[in-house]
């Protein structure tokens, strides 16, 4: 029973300097890996169904486990509209480097696979005490800026978001309340797309993707397949699965994808 589980210690720490500094929070389990790293969603928190199911299962296991809020997101300092693709890579870049070391599996939702594409590409880059066991992607949207939403977007929202500086997007989770896009999340999200190359990780990638997906397109979940190496990537289509992937038999299938990488 996860309601048994005692919960993992919420840290802080710090990320950036001058107006840009914020604090973030993160929820450290210590144990064996290969360590499981959380990258939520879009406005997402670490305290969601599958992150909080993670946990759970991390610590029935003793395997260590880290989940974090980027900045604007909820534990952690920061206004949600002064984010960007890049300061969330910070965020993510940060957390890793901090609190991780061997082999880590980076679980990504939504949002958080493009961020886990993105934070895998730093730690191949930077070396260091941590390095990829897998990826596990759920309804991943690397370039969704750009590809799901500007080039979505009517003239109307486009010429709002230009001249105001931002379009609230009505929303369908969490309490309802409509959210910002702003410009400068649109225009630096161009500096981190992925989709127009090849991405080679040179670990284990697993994706599972909800054939009704209002959010996230199933063609989109086949695209970022094209661009990886094919030796060992997974793609699971779920054919009655929405954008969440959050019921029990969803979170079951994310979890065995987990422990088929290590």
């Amino acid at each position: 029973m996860t309601d048994a589980i005692p919960d993992a210690a919420l840290g802080f720490i710090d990320v950036g300097e001058g107006p840009s500094a914020r604090r973030i929070a993160v929820r450290r389990r210590p144990g064996k890996g290969p360590g499981l790293v959380w990258l939520g969603g879009f406005k997402s928190d670490m305290q969601g169904g599958k992150a909080v199911a993670l946990d759970a299962w991390a610590y029935e296991r003793g395997r260590a486990v880290v989940r974090f809020d980027y900045s604007g997101h909820g534990e952690s300092s920061g206004d949600f509209a002064d984010g960007t693709i890049g300061s969330w890579l910070e965020d993510s870049v940060a957390v890793f480097e901090r609190f991780c070391d061997g082999p880590q599996i980076l679980i990504g939702s939504s949002m958080g696979g493009w961020m886990a594409l993105l934070l895998a590409r730093e730690i191949k880059k930077r070396g260091g005490k941590a390095s990829l066991a897998g990826l596990v992607l759920i309804a991943p949207a690397p370039d969704f800026t750009e590809e799901l939403m500007w080039k979505n977007f009517s003239p109307a929202v486009k010429k709002e978001i230009e001249t105001k500086g931002f379009w609230l997007r009505p929303s369908e989770y969490g309490d309802g309340t409509p959210y910002p896009i702003t410009r400068n999340l649109i225009a630096e999200g161009r500096n981190h797309l992925v989709l127009g190359s090849a991405i080679d990780l040179g670990c284990p990638v697993r994706i599972l993707q909800g054939a009704k997906d209002p959010d996230v397109p199933w063609q989109h979940a086949f695209a970022l397949t094209h661009r990886l190496p094919a030796d060992d990537v997974v793609l699971t289509m779920i054919q009655d699965g929405d954008h969440r992937l959050s019921r029990p038999q969803d979170i079951a299938r994310i979890l065995a994808a987990v422990a088929e990488i290590g």
